[in-house]
């Protein structure tokens, strides 16, 4: 589960942020929505601790991890924090199999071949374990990102933007993918977004708000 409060956070030349509290448990989706400018990515990468807040708490499982700094949070981050970023990012020379291997082994977690290969069936790709990235089509590189997300049973999995290029079938296609792997592994999954499409497929949602942003 993740646990928000009185979260803030300051850019040095740009806008002052101030976050509404929330809390999403294991086995729960949730949207972060609003418009350009509101914060969500900087929320985003507040709640995977990729940058300190200027005040407030993530507190992720029992773990407030705005206490945490240097090689602390990065092995917390990489053994509970599942990240599905907008543009995928993999490691070229590298096949499907081993980007998830590769995630398991940097985050100081065992190898696990058997799951990583359950993870990819799950998603319909295991007939790609073998193939480069780079020959994947964009469809398939997004279930492979879902799955490096996966692979390390995170107990909180976040997902930016991760519809917004899909049309409308593919859309909930994707959603409802991401929602029952997060859940089979009783994670909480925050997915922050634009796309209004997903505000009748996921009840809870936290709205951020331009009266927050003081510029």
């Amino acid at each position: 589960m993740i646990r928000v409060e009185d979260l803030a956070y300051s850019y040095s030349k740009g806008p002052s942020l101030k976050f509404p509290d929330f809390s999403v448990k294991g086995d729960e989706a949730c949207l972060v929505l609003g418009q350009s400018g509101v914060g969500k990515t900087t929320l985003l990468h507040l709640l995977a601790g990729l940058m300190p807040p200027k005040s407030g708490k993530v507190i992720v499982g029992d773990t407030d991890i705005s206490t945490l700094s240097g090689n602390s949070l990065d092995k917390f981050r990489g053994k509970n924090v599942g990240i599905i970023f907008q543009k995928n990012h993999f490691v070229q020379s590298l096949n499907v199999l081993e980007n998830l291997l590769l995630t398991q082994k940097l985050s100081g977690v065992k190898q696990d071949v058997g799951y990583a290969k359950y993870i990819l069936s799950q998603l319909n790709i295991e007939q790609y374990i073998s193939k480069s990235t780079n020959d994947l089509s964009e469809g398939e590189k997004q279930r492979v990102s879902i799955a490096r997300s996966l692979v390390n049973k995170p107990k909180l999995i976040l997902a930016d933007e991760p519809t917004s290029a899909l049309d409308d079938d593919n859309c909930e296609a994707v959603y409802n993918l991401l929602k029952g792997q997060a859940f089979e592994i009783d994670a909480a999954l925050v997915i922050v977004t634009h796309d209004g499409r997903l505000k009748d497929l996921v009840q809870k949602k936290v709205i951020l708000d331009k009266s927050e942003v003081n510029v």
